[in-house]
């Protein structure tokens, strides 16, 4: 079916207008088309609504992603609309005013955009804009910034008596051609999409204007000796080294994932001297609170304090700031308020480094910080022409544990086996490594693809779902220096490191007496050195973040059989097997998990196989090249030949959350051969 025109129109303003941070934040505000469509049933003209969805992207909207009402029996529910005290029922009403089947969940916002009168509503939440709504004398700014042109509509939390609000503020001032929300937007409406958009773009660049020309030079007072931002690499050294303890800190209540960001105006802020005063007023805007918190966990030490004092002080204050939340929700939370969802930070602040932020997964995370940045913007804006003056504590509560977010929280999917896991797979750029990373994503965890090979690891990373999935970094396992730098990476790109892969490999060939002490060095140099000095640091960071986790050795069967010609290779994998067994004891008081798994010889998309290993096992053996994947086959018991993705499989297994009680394991991944049989 062609999709209407008013839809096409409604979904080429939303991508223009949320492709740009200026206008509204991710995942931040809606529009809506009406027009006329054909009803299918009666064949008559209906007229109807076409609005953005609940939890849908203004960027990335999709017609799927519409919620399409029948105007009239929206319209109507004004005849039997309860009250302020229970308009959260008019959000199920919503249902009963769906045409056909209704496309998307209508979101709250729905009543604003059809009972305003206009073809065409924007709702939205630029930083300038809330930057008035959340002024101590936000309704006299709007005046003197806009005249009659924008009207003043006082906080109300959203909801359908908002948009009987908007709806009469619109009536009675005929030239208007938007409001400010307090404490919490902009709405715009026009009769045609273009003037629509048109209109919010004047009220956004206005209100910039505004704040440039009126504000005062330094809104956030002037810069606090000793509080200036480190330099680059001194700062990401920094927070490198205090990422996994915050991330255990913020996981206190449930695994989080994490975000770091140095931008300029985090810097900025937390160097001035009116920080401090601002980030506990918290934030304001609904979008912002609820994936901030209410506000920040702010260090307040200079950076040039000692790192161990910085930690010290840090466990601190996420001691105070877990009973100061609780204590929050305990003045506000009535009878039939949601539990607590978690004491612990969304953001925490920390001056001269930057802004760490958690979520559920990377994405989540990274646009809590964003939302944060907006947040900034938006005090730096109040600030400069008034002061910040943020909705009052209750209603925030309101807003936080209100049951229509718990309902949406509720019909999230189910989160994936290793959601919130952050992976560290050596050798990945290619073979097994490769496999294991591509399975370890697909189950939900963010995957550090490490290898030599720099090209290799970056196309990995950029297949499994680019930054907020995977990144890439450039490891020689017998450089501790690499493999620090690559542990660093993993901090600053998620917060952490889970779950530890050392499967990075060489495999030479050789009779004994063939053997050199360099074919020696070498093979242990890369695989019972390297992966001595990968679970080294994997462990460091683990017990930092006091959350557990696991190290997987990638072995192998000739770490127990005996083969000819391979004495160099052989060695190192029993050297490997037994780190295994040394680890799962040394380690498991700090809930760190170690086990192997034992494959056969892994033939097809080995990087090894291919770089002369095949070659010399076939020659050891009489056979083709080619062959040799399904000699391997042949000589076992299930006449299978091992591919990547079953050592793979092994992997997910030992670390999936079913084997929770078992360390100090090996899985044979080799289709049966009884010489390797574990003993």
């Amino acid at each position: 079916m062609a999709t209407h025109p008013e839809v096409a129109a409604l979904l080429d303003r939303s991508h223009r207008l949320g492709s740009d941070p200026r206008n509204t934040n991710y995942a931040g505000g809606n529009a809506s088309a009406k027009g006329v469509a054909t009803d299918p049933v009666t064949g008559r003209p209906a007229e109807l609504m076409w609005v953005k969805g609940s939890g849908g992207d203004l960027g990335t909207l999709t017609e799927a992603g519409l919620a399409v009402l029948r105007l009239d029996r929206l319209r109507a529910l004004t005849e039997v609309y309860p009250g302020v005290e229970r308009e959260d029922e008019m959000v199920a009403a919503f249902d009963y005013c769906l045409h056909g089947k209704g496309g998307a969940a209508p979101s709250i916002d729905t009543a604003m955009h059809g009972l305003v009168d206009a073809a065409h509503v924007d709702h939205l939440h630029p930083d300038s804009g809330i930057a008035l709504a959340c002024a101590a004398d936000g309704e006299k700014l709007t005046a003197a910034c806009f005249g009659d042109k924008v009207a003043w509509v006082p906080w109300r939390r959203p909801g359908f008596q908002l948009g009987l609000d908007i709806a009469a503020i619109k009536e009675a001032n005929p030239r208007a051609v938007g409001v400010i929300l307090g404490g919490h937007g902009i709405t715009a409406w026009g009769d045609t999409s273009e003037e629509c958009e048109r209109n919010a773009l004047w009220i956004i660049r206005t209100a910039e204007r505004f704040l440039g020309e009126q504000g005062k030079a330094e809104p956030f007072g002037p810069v606090v000796e000793g509080y200036e931002a480190l330099p680059e690499d001194a700062r990401r050294e920094r927070a490198a080294a205090l990422a996994p303890v915050l991330r255990g800190l913020a996981s206190t209540d449930k695994p989080q994932v994490g975000h770091f960001t140095d931008a300029d105006p985090v810097l900025d802020f937390l160097a001035r001297a009116e920080h401090p005063r601002l980030a506990a007023l918290g934030t304001s805007c609904p979008d912002h609170f609820l994936r901030t918190k209410v506000r920040p966990l702010v260090l307040d030490l200079p950076p040039a304090a000692p790192l161990d004092e910085a930690i010290a002080r840090l466990k601190e204050l996420h001691e105070e700031y877990r009973s100061e939340y609780r204590a929050y929700y305990e003045r506000h939370a009535g009878p039939d308020s949601p539990p607590m969802r978690g004491a612990d930070p969304a953001i925490v602040l920390v001056p001269g480094v930057g802004m760490f932020s958690y979520g559920k997964d990377k994405q989540t995370a990274r646009v809590a910080g964003e939302f944060y940045l907006n947040a900034i913007n938006v005090m730096r804006g109040a600030e400069a022409v008034s002061s910040y003056a943020p909705i009052e504590e209750a209603e925030k509560f309101r807003i936080e544990y209100w049951a229509l977010e718990e309902a949406k929280l509720r019909r999230m999917p189910a989160p994936k086996p290793l959601a919130t896991r952050i992976a560290l797979v050596t050798g990945a750029g290619s073979g097994i490594g490769k496999a294991i990373a591509h399975r370890l994503a697909a189950e939900g965890a963010c995957v550090v693809v490490a290898d030599l090979n720099t090209e290799s690891a970056a196309a990995v990373a950029e297949e499994l779902g680019g930054a907020d999935k995977a990144v890439a970094v450039p490891v020689d396992v017998t450089d501790e220096e690499q493999i620090a730098a690559a542990f660093k990476a993993a901090a600053l790109a998620f917060g952490g490191v889970d779950l530890v892969v050392n499967n990075a490999g060489i495999s030479i060939s050789k009779p004994l007496l063939d053997t050199t002490a360099k074919d020696w060095d070498l093979q242990h140099d890369i695989m019972a050195r390297g992966s001595f000095l990968v679970s080294r640091e994997a462990a460091r960071v683990m017990t930092e973040q006091n959350m557990g986790g696991d190290i997987v050795y990638i072995a192998s069967k000739n770490a127990v059989f005996a083969g000819p010609n391979n004495i160099a290779y052989s060695a190192t994998k029993a050297d490997q097997a037994h780190q295994v067994r040394l680890l799962a004891a040394e380690l498991g008081g700090h809930g760190i998990r170690v086990n192997g798994v034992n494959p056969d010889g892994v033939v097809r998309g080995s990087g090894i196989f291919a770089g002369g290993w095949g070659a010399q096992r076939a020659a050891t053996y009489g056979i083709e090249e080619e062959q040799l994947g399904e000699f391997y086959a042949q000589r076992t018991l299930l006449k299978r030949e091992v591919l990547p993705e079953h050592v793979a499989n092994a992997v997910f297994a030992l670390t999936g959350g079913d084997l929770t009680h078992t360390t100090g394991l090996h899985i044979p991944v080799d289709a049966g051969v009884a010489a390797a049989f574990l003993r």
